[in-house]
């Protein structure tokens, strides 16, 4: 499966973003889905994550701020990011508990951990 993220780019503070992540051929299943960022030099960080119980946690940081969205295909995942700040600056990645090829009946079994993951979308906030 190849997670492809778009959307991402230069902004202003305060401006919004969406970002969004299809695998060609392939849905999002019962399983979980992320989003993760790294920004230059530090760890790679969860920025929200809805769980194989529908449970979504956001980073404290971008509650009310950000949002994560499935579409009713299940085929693209999205994360609106309302008043970007600088410190959102970063690399933005996908993440998928074991997505299955379109098609497939649901539900499947998960694998328990986010095994597939994008290339990435650099997201630069400027002020």
């Amino acid at each position: 499966v190849q997670l492809v993220e778009s959307g991402g780019g230069p902004v202003q503070a305060g401006e919004s973003l969406s970002l969004s992540c299809t695998g060609s051929g392939y849905i999002f299943s019962n399983c979980g889905m992320a989003w993760y960022r790294q920004a230059s030099g530090e760890d790679r960080e969860l920025v929200v994550g809805v769980d194989r119980f529908n449970t979504t946690t956001y980073k404290e940081s971008v509650k009310g701020r950000f949002a994560i969205t499935l579409d009713g295909d299940r085929k693209t995942m999205y994360l609106r990011m309302n008043q970007l700040k600088p410190e959102d600056t970063a690399m933005y990645y996908c993440a998928a508990d074991n997505p299955v090829p379109t098609g497939t009946r649901l539900p499947v079994l998960c694998a328990w951990r986010y095994n597939w993951f994008g290339r990435g979308t650099q997201i630069t906030v400027s002020s």
